[in-house]
């Protein structure tokens, strides 16, 4: 399973930007999937996450500026990330987790996309 995300950049204080993550590959399902992202110096953290059935669950931090969605028939996650904050710069890891087959699981992640909050 395969996962290409894009849609990452510079963008200003108060911005918005959309990311994108694409999962490709031979699967039977994608239970969970997810934006994570890590800053200089600091460890990887959780985002925002979506279930196959559209339940959600964000960051502290970001609730209420970034909205997790997927469409299952493309198997593609989005990230949309409004009233955007220098504290938001990071590489962004998009993250899939299901099943290859029914006895077998996957957990998989994607390149990263760099966002930079700056003026």
């Amino acid at each position: 399973v395969q996962l290409q995300a894009s849609g990452g950049g510079l963008v200003r204080p108060g911005g918005s930007l959309r990311l994108s993550c694409a999962a490709s590959g031979r699967f039977y399902s994608i239970n969970l999937m997810g934006w994570y992202r890590q800053a200089p110096g600091a460890q990887r953290e959780s985002v925002a996450i979506i279930t196959r059935d559209g339940i959600t669950n964000y960051a502290d931090s970001v609730k209420g500026r970034f909205t997790v969605s997927r469409d299952n028939a493309k198997n593609t996650v989005y990230l949309q990330m409004n009233s955007l904050k220098t504290e938001d710069t990071a590489v962004y890891y998009c993250n899939a987790r299901g099943l290859k087959s029914v006895i077998s699981e996957f957990d998989n992640w994607g390149q990263g996309t760099l966002v930079t909050v700056s003026s």
